[in-house]
């Protein structure tokens, strides 16, 4: 059976993707929903001129609000419906997940099992709904202060009509594109709000190859940055592609079973720990949680009086919080580091593991099961996600502080291709296991004809 497994696994290619007609319906699905995702990017919001937005954003460029309009696929410079895309949903993400784990009665939800996790979405949705309102506002603030002090007119009628107006587009926006991710989740292939995540990043990469070549050729790129940051790209997606990858595989012993020639054998696993347990989760929460405040600051901080003491605090912040700067890298780096650790004792629990083992007959050879089984899987787990915070700190942190330095456009940087490479590569196996799952379904139809047959 072990053999037949390989022979199958070592068979899959795109001949077979011709016959999983399921998995082609979900790719279109996927497809038509990212379609509906790219096209919401380009409705601006009511009450806004169009044409006048791209001026007003020119005055931010270079600044944190990049991160935010590459995440969102160019929405937040176009002003347009989704302009804070899931962010949000991520932000309330991170508050209910922390207060899971240390407020009693929110733990006792997650422990309930699927009722108790659907009433935590509804919290996070509130969250969500929450987070959107106040950062919508803002931004249409901010808007209005910008055509102020510029002169140009983006904002048709100014007010309180205008600012709710945009508070709830931008909320159902962000709402309806959660609902388009649990449909793709649902009905298509791969996690829904990473792909879109992933989309919007993705989207930005023809402007952004455009205007990296169109500066080596005006000279205000000087080549060796050009090639120097096309290296950086292939190391990146090398390293990335490799410590994604990295595992910690842990012998387990079962005890000895009887087989069919009345011998006793003994059965060996692995349990495969990976050094990266989090994911793209530390630098997407990280990220989320710094944007929320600077986005607020950096649209309050233009229509408040620059004289007051209000005011002089947000000008400080916004200087200290700009990207490139140490403050900003450091509490970007300390992000990342407790998100490594806080994740991974989220999604692992080695005292469950440990119970499972137990119950199952397993062991790891030279410790005991139950608590001391317990206390060395959370010993390697601790150690191996100290490399993990260091690799992803340093995938994330080093290059977008040299892109600082250099001036090439931010989005591009080792949080957007680690976002990237983890999506694909989460993508592509689920489509190979929707191929695997098919061609063992295949396999069993033949042999109950087969066996109808005799």
């Amino acid at each position: 059976m072990a053999s037949r497994a390989d022979n199958i696994a070592s068979n899959l290619n795109l001949g077979n993707f011709a016959k999983a007609t399921e998995l082609k319906q979900r790719i279109w699905f996927t497809i038509g929903a990212l379609i509906v995702f790219r096209f919401l990017s380009f409705v601006p919001l009511p009450g806004v001129n169009p044409l006048i937005l791209s001026d007003l954003y020119e005055q931010t460029r270079g600044g944190i609000l990049d991160l935010f309009n590459a995440f969102s696929g160019g929405s937040l410079e176009r002003m347009s419906l989704i302009a804070l895309g899931v962010m949000p949903y991520i932000t309330a993400s991170i508050v209910v997940q922390m207060a899971s784990a240390l407020h009693p009665a929110l733990s006792a939800l997650k422990k309930e099992g699927a009722s108790g996790r659907q009433k935590l979405n509804q919290y996070t949705r509130y969250g969500t709904v929450f987070l959107c309102a106040i950062q919508g506002y803002f931004l249409a603030v901010g808007l209005e202060s910008f055509a102020a002090q510029s002169g140009l007119a983006a904002v048709v009628d100014p007010g309180y009509l205008f600012r709710i107006g945009a508070v709830v587009s931008i909320v159902g926006g962000t709402m309806f594109l959660l609902w388009l991710g649990e449909q793709i989740t649902s009905r298509g292939i791969g996690n829904g709000i990473s792909l879109i995540i992933m989309a919007g990043i993705v989207a930005q990469f023809p402007s952004f190859a455009s205007n990296l070549f169109e500066g080596g050729r005006t000279g205000s790129i000087a080549p060796w940055i050009i090639i120097a940051f096309l290296v950086m790209i292939a190391v990146l997606i090398y390293g990335i592609s490799f410590f994604e990858r990295a595992q910690r595989r842990l012998l387990i012993q079962y005890p000895k079973r009887a087989t069919e020639r009345g011998m006793m054998q003994a059965d060996r696993s692995h349990l495969p720990l990976k050094i990266n347990t989090a994911g793209v989760i530390p630098p997407i929460f990280a990220s989320s949680l710094l944007l929320l405040p600077l986005t607020i600051s950096q649209f309050a901080g233009n229509s408040v009086d620059t004289e007051s003491t209000f005011g002089n605090v947000i000008i400080t912040l916004n200087q200290y919080l700009a990207h490139g700067q140490p403050l900003y890298m450091a509490l970007y780096a300390i992000g990342i580091i407790f998100f490594c650790f806080f994740y991974t004792a989220v999604v692992f629990n080695p005292e469950e593991t440990a119970d499972n083992l137990k119950k199952n007959g397993g062991f790891i050879p030279g410790i005991r099961p139950g608590k001391r089984t317990a206390d060395y899987l959370e010993y390697v787990l601790t150690r191996i996600t100290v490399l993990g915070a260091a690799y992803l700190t340093v995938v994330c942190v080093v290059p977008e502080y040299m892109i600082a330095q250099t001036g090439i456009p931010l989005f591009l940087g080792g949080t957007s291709l680690l976002i990237v490479v983890n999506v694909t590569v989460d993508t592509i196996t689920q489509v190979q296991s929707h191929l695997l799952a098919h061609q063992y379904g295949d396999l069993i139809k033949k042999a109950k004809l087969k066996g109808r047959m005799r």
